[in-house]
């Protein structure tokens, strides 16, 4: 959690210490352009999270609290990948591939209910990048496919999946930043990343044992 008069910057660094960590995860709470098609989660109707803008996001000191070497595992939204890769470079990290989130229905089929201006979006992408010389993957991820398939949670929540294949792909040690919630081995940061953390928004039943449901 945030405390009170720090800036995000400030208080990544004091989360951090000393501490240098090889794997950085990240879920950006990204502003999209279009605010007026009520789905951008700062839209007035949803007030679902506060965003960040693109240079706030950038000026994040993640270079200082990156081991050499290190991998960066970012989420970014299908419309804003151009920006993912501006924040990736600004972290300090050169991209190298991507995760895809695959969002299914019960029976396995596509979840059509995603966004969109242009095309229904069932994906989301996971991108990875590496800072340092000899970064590469551990064992494991030469063997690892690049998707993730599993049904939604509550709105820009992400699949549990994800954690397995950091934890064996690689080496801590490990921050979440922009966490929602805590997780065990890892350190976590953002001002959501508390063991309290519960959506005060619709969500959907299968997802939890929260009582509101948007379904």
């Amino acid at each position: 959690m945030f405390q009170d008069g720090e800036t995000p910057g400030e208080s990544l660094l004091a989360t951090a210490g000393n501490r240098k960590f090889a794997t950085i995860l990240a879920d950006p709470p990204w502003q999209f352009q279009n605010r007026t098609g009520k789905v951008a989660p700062e839209h007035k109707r949803l007030s679902r999270y506060g965003t960040m803008t693109l240079d706030d996001i950038c000026n994040l000191p993640v270079e200082r609290i990156a081991d050499d070497p290190a991998h960066l595992y970012m989420w970014v939204p299908n419309a804003l990948l151009p920006e993912g890769l501006r924040v990736m470079d600004a972290w300090g990290f050169r991209y190298i591939s991507n995760i895809v989130w695959h969002k299914v229905r019960k029976d396995g089929g596509s979840d059509g209910r995603g966004v969109g201006f242009y095309f229904r979006n069932v994906t989301e992408i996971l991108l990875f990048g590496v800072r340092g010389k000899n970064a590469r993957t551990l064992k494991p991820g030469r063997t690892q496919v690049n998707m993730i398939q599993s049904r939604k949670r509550e709105h820009s929540r992400k699949p549990d999946e994800q954690y397995k294949i950091i934890e064996e792909c690689s080496w801590g040690p490990r921050i979440e930043l922009f966490s929602r919630g805590t997780r065990p081995k890892w350190t976590v940061w953002g001002n959501q990343a508390d063991d309290e953390y519960r959506p005060d928004w619709q969500t959907y039943s299968y997802n939890s044992s929260l009582s509101i449901a948007a379904e």
